[in-house]
């Protein structure tokens, strides 16, 4: 791919941009406003925005975050070179420049070279400069420090170096692949051509970090140095955090966010029932989880339609599946998964999860239908249907020799692992309940929201050790590629040891690998699509995963919000457009 200076960053080609068009970001309101229009417009700044959220963020830290709704909070404070567009729908899948003045691609594919903003500033009043950058880039390589959070750049940065980060590396080089002639320019090296790198760059952990203010890993919780348009007041781990107006953030040099509020307060921990009545009641103004109310608000609001016409359903690009964790016996065999398969009520779970309209369609496959590769005829198993077939899936268990099933009181265990909060309950109790009936018996393990991917079921160790055999999880695109949703969770050159692995299936297919390789190598967003569909099919007949739903989710806005739309990159309200008019 041959770069200009000048290039339009319309990286999306890969998403279904290309095929679906995006309506129009004019102003609207109703059921579903936001995920078509922009919901009550305006450029009114000043008051309060009440946010919360059912438990505390994964970290703070832009580095360690990766939970969606923390990507998408974390640009209120951290700048990143690209960024996604503040869009509506589909539109804001393309990035466009936030940091960097410009972007020059070489014509082999292997040097990015950006240009940075003139007058961009931390918030004490400290010239950003591509080296703040660089040393952001590089926090990400001690891993031994830095968990949690993706972990691309290595892949795609480390080139062989054995990298360990600047913590444990105090040469002045530093990661050889990026460079700072200087402080307005920073170079990036690739060892192969990658269509997707500049997804990676956007990512909040590939910000810049000050140096002199990095505290390790506690720089999440001491409060992350803001480069965006608000700074940290005050945060107490698992009750609040309080952001105000950050002085030397400057308007002139982002054209991404509003900045509209002069204060954000977000609530953490708060009961999911509390927040759903806080939010009908006008006291709170967004739930920033956007996984949707909870059953009891969730029949109020349809049912009223003047609550209703402050609601919306978009398809969040997530899908809900259940990993099925092959270092687990006897799910090391495919039979015993073939069981699963077969036995597991999909309608019971996607009921669970709040039935159709508010919970999703069934999910067949581990792509999603705003992936290019998806492909609406892959339905093993249960089909579209999803209904379980108890005879199949215990001529599987036969097959595994298991057909007495696996109960603990015949030395045969498994545990179904999920969180403790919102949806989560319901659906590991519905998944137990098609196991029994298939005679797998199973118990189940509720762990905080806040540490479950992070260390709970994202150490294999620890997942193997306490026989998480079937893991309840969600997934959404890192950004909207076929690589961007199902690399991380299907190659098995991804699984790491400690905090943060997220092919919780343990996958590890050499075929599947490969596939992997040839797709990531792949320019052409047309080959490269077809690639991830093969791969998707690969995986399914490894019965790995069991997908259940393609999530939409029922969320409620306050009225009273301005500038509320649905951005298709986070597949939620856009934080850092909102307003308030109150």
């Amino acid at each position: 791919m041959a770069g200009t200076a000048a290039m339009a960053l319309a990286l999306a080609a890969c998403s279904t941009s290309a095929k679906t068009p995006t309506p129009a970001a004019s102003s609207a309101t109703g059921f579903n406003a936001a995920v078509t229009s922009i919901v009550n417009p305006s450029t009114k700044q000043g008051g309060v925005l009440k946010l919360a959220n059912s438990s505390d963020i994964d970290s703070f830290d832009p580095a360690r975050t990766y939970y969606a709704w923390g990507w998408n909070f974390s640009r209120y404070y951290q700048r990143t070179l690209v960024t996604a567009s503040a869009a509506v729908g589909l539109d804001g899948d393309k990035l466009q420049m936030d940091l960097a003045a410009s972007q020059d691609i070489s014509a082999d594919g292997l040097t990015y070279t950006y240009k940075l903003k003139p007058g961009v500033k931390f918030q004490d009043g400290t010239p950003i400069t591509s080296k703040d950058i660089k040393y952001g880039v590089e926090r990400v390589f001690a891993q031994d420090v830095i968990t949690g959070g993706p972990t691309y750049t290595i892949t795609f940065l480390d080139e062989g170096q054995g990298y360990k980060g600047p913590y444990v590396d105090k040469s002045p080089e530093g990661l050889k692949s990026v460079t700072t002639p200087d402080d307005n320019t920073i170079v990036f090296k690739l060892a192969a051509p990658f269509a997707d790198f500049p997804y990676i760059l956007a990512m909040p952990g590939n910000g810049p970090v000050p140096q002199a203010k990095d505290t390790g890993a506690k720089y999440g919780t001491d409060m992350p140095v803001a480069s965006g348009p608000y700074m940290f007041k005050s945060y107490e781990p698992g009750k609040s955090a309080v952001l105000v107006r950050n002085p030397n953030w400057d308007r002139t040099t982002d054209t991404v966010r509003k900045a509209l509020p002069d204060e954000i307060d977000l609530a953490l921990g708060v009961d999911p029932d509390t927040i759903d009545q806080e939010l009908i009641a006008g006291t709170l103004d967004l739930d920033t989880s956007q996984t949707g109310v909870q059953s009891n608000a969730q029949t109020k609001i349809l049912l009223d339609p003047a609550l209703k016409a402050n609601t919306d359903e978009p398809n969040t690009g997530f899908i809900r599946y259940f990993a099925i964790n092959q270092d687990v016996a006897p799910f090391d065999n495919l039979h015993c998964r073939l069981a699963v398969q077969w036995g597991a009520d999909k309608v019971a779970l996607q009921t669970a999860r709040g039935g159709a309209d508010a919970g999703g369609d069934i999910g067949t496959s581990m792509l999603p239908p705003n992936i290019a590769g998806y492909d609406k005829n892959l339905a093993p198993y249960t089909g579209h249907a999803g209904t379980p077939d108890v005879t199949k899936a215990k001529a599987e268990l036969a097959q595994c020799e298991q057909e007495k099933g696996i109960d603990p009181a015949k030395g045969v265990t498994t545990v179904i692992s999920s969180t403790n909060k919102g949806k989560a309950p319901k659906v590991a109790e519905a998944l137990q309940q098609a196991m029994e009936a298939i005679g797998i018996h199973a118990t189940i393990d509720q762990t905080d929201a806040s540490t479950y991917y992070s260390a709970t079921v994202g150490t294999p160790s620890n997942a193997k050790a306490k026989g998480y055999g079937l893991i309840q999880a969600g997934w959404g695109a890192d950004f909207p590629t076929g690589y961007g949703f199902m690399d991380v969770i299907v190659d098995g050159k991804q699984i790491i040891p400690t905090g943060g692995n997220v092919n919780t299936a343990m996958l590890n297919d050499p075929a599947i690998n490969a596939l992997v390789a040839q797709a990531t190598a792949e320019t052409d967003p047309t080959k490269a699509a077809t690639l991830w569909g093969q791969i998707n099919k690969a995986v399914m007949d490894t019965a790995t995963y069991l997908p259940f739903v393609y999530d939409k989710a029922l969320n409620y806005r306050n009225p009273e919000l301005t500038n509320a739309f649905i951005n298709g990159y986070y597949g939620m309200i856009d934080f850092s457009a909102l307003g308030v008019q109150k």
